[in-house]
């Protein structure tokens, strides 16, 4: 047998919560569950459930320390000898304890590895996923599936509202427990993709939208889209660039008071790629009558 120092890799004088932390780290990664079939592993798990249950108890620590038993908990043939000695039997009584012992020891070494196995009960590690969704996904929810651990396929459900970086815990669908221990959890971690024009703030959704010259001075009813579709609205007239529209509960749901934001539209207006002829002649003769400074709030 191994020494069980080395087995679950701690020093001689460790203490009893850092033997502990040593063989629950390699519990978790030895356990056959985890590595079926293979037996070098199971070996290895095997050993070090003998190293935990000899360490963990103070009394048989001590007496391994000492040199009384071996790793596996059984006397030493020395102590053995010496102890019949001491109980009056001579070398004849030896081979009688030697007898007696060698049974008895095996009888508790086995029986006791088989009670340890089926009382080392432990918890399942949890695990991570990310999981990448659409804005649009994200605002108005929707149903993802994830590959597991164990290979195994689960539908999420994003709810509505869903943020960049939150995320989403799935109970009892991490890694197997030990020894009849509950599952782990999974937890999803949520990426918002960007969108191509919506922005969100908090629960509100904002969005630029260019507007003709005309549709700004006279004033319009456009389309514009929103995160359930399009809809309409109205340009009032004289509308500048930098003016806001609010459609209220047009924006998505805050998870934590379940308010529906709004969405915000901002005008841009824009003129034609090549304005022609006629709009430069219109707006030299308008100009040289309309005089105005849209840079004077900035003191130039």
């Amino acid at each position: 047998m191994k020494d069980p120092y080395q087995v679950l890799g701690v020093a001689r004088d460790a203490n009893q919560e850092a033997i502990k932390k040593a063989f629950r780290k390699l519990a978790k990664k030895l356990h056959p569950d985890l590595n079926p079939g293979n037996k070098n592993v199971e070996q290895e798990f095997k050993e070090a459930n003998a190293a935990y249950d000899l360490l963990s108890d103070p009394q048989k620590r001590a007496r391994f320390d000492r040199g009384e038993i071996d790793a596996s908990g059984a006397e030493r043939p020395e102590r053995s000898f010496y102890r019949a000695y001491a109980e009056g039997g001579g070398p004849g009584r030896e081979a009688e304890f030697a007898e007696f012992s060698a049974e008895d020891i095996f009888s508790e070494l086995f029986g006791r590895r088989r009670r340890n196995r089926q009382s080392l009960r432990m918890r399942g590690e949890d695990v991570s996923y990310t999981l990448t969704v659409s804005f649009i996904e994200a605002a108005n929810g929707v149903k993802k599936r994830v590959m597991l651990a164990d290979g195994k396929t689960l539908e999420v459900t994003i709810p509505p509202g869903t943020e960049h970086g939150q995320t989403i815990r799935l109970k009892g669908q991490g890694m197997p427990g030990v020894g009849g221990g509950p599952a782990g959890d999974a937890y999803a971690e949520i990426h918002v993709e960007p969108h191509a024009f919506f922005t969100r703030k908090d629960s509100n959704v904002h969005l630029e939208v260019p507007v003709t010259l005309p549709e700004a001075v006279l004033g319009a009813t456009i389309t514009v889209p929103t995160v359930d579709g399009k809809v309409t609205v109205k340009v009032p007239p004289g509308s500048n660039t930098g003016s806001t529209l609010r459609l209220k509960g047009r924006g998505v749901i805050d998870r934590r008071s379940g308010v529906r934001g709004d969405q915000y539209v901002t005008l841009k207006v824009v003129l034609p790629e090549q304005p022609d002829a006629e709009l430069k002649q219109f707006l030299g003769r308008w100009s040289a009558t309309h005089v105005y400074n849209p840079r004077a709030k900035l003191g130039v």
